[in-house]
């Protein structure tokens, strides 16, 4: 799902917190509600798994085919390699094969990355463009998958995953930063800052405001974990 300054794109500069943004976080926070609800119930076993793949290819391939046939498909942008883009295709690979271990990689920047989005979307249309509903369901899928895994499947991470998944995302932060280099283009917002607001715009200029992004990744990942953690101990 790219992240992309689109040609001739309306930029919807009011977009953050406006009455459809609120709107859009509180039915996000109703299907989580009802995710968490039915999280036993025999049909979501059976057909959730199955449900979230396919909104997680759909967007894939309709993101692509829209941008080919509006003229904005560019290499600087749509290119597999924006954060929440890798989670949804390890998400994907996640739900298809169960697998515990690309569970433990996506988790900690999966989930992250995905609210930080829905938080302060990177998005130059709103409701009820394409790109819009595009966005927003895309982000909805990848958290979805994430804790469909933890409540339905009951897959768990460690200490152990945390810095797993801390150092594949480095890995790939490597990776996006060299493709950066020589196409100019800005994944995950490696080259400059997003447009619209952000969380990026509290962390100074660039390049430092990178190193503030490493701290507050490991935090947020800590965060995430402590509920594991806390079950754990409980356990013992």
């Amino acid at each position: 799902m790219p992240s992309m300054f689109e040609r001739g794109a309306h930029w919807d500069d009011a977009l953050f917190l406006s009455p459809v943004h609120i709107a859009t976080l509180v039915i996000f926070i109703i299907l989580v509600i009802l995710l968490y609800r039915f999280r036993k119930n025999v049909h979501m076993k059976s057909y959730g798994r199955t449900v979230l793949i396919f909104l997680l290819v759909l967007s894939e391939i309709s993101i692509i085919f829209w941008s080919v046939a509006v003229g904005l498909w560019d290499i600087r942008f749509n290119l597999p390699l924006q954060l929440c883009t890798i989670s949804l295709y390890l998400c994907v690979g996640m739900l298809l094969f169960k697998h515990r271990g690309i569970f433990e990689i996506v988790y900690f920047f999966g989930l992250a990355g995905a609210l930080q989005a829905l938080i302060t979307p990177d998005l130059f249309y709103t409701f009820p463009h394409f790109r819009y509903l595009h966005f927003f369901i895309a982000h909805f899928a990848i958290i979805f998958s994430i804790l469909y895994m933890v409540w339905v499947e009951q897959f768990f991470v460690t200490f152990s995953s945390l810095v797993k998944s801390f150092l594949v995302l480095n890995f790939i932060a490597i990776i996006a930063f060299f493709v950066n280099q020589l196409t100019g283009a800005n994944y995950m917002f490696l080259a400059r800052k997003p447009q619209n607001e952000s969380i990026l715009d509290l962390l100074g200029p660039y390049p430092w405001y990178i190193l503030s992004l490493e701290a507050i990744a490991f935090l947020m990942f800590t965060l995430l974990y402590l509920p594991f953690l806390i079950k754990a101990k409980k356990k013992q």
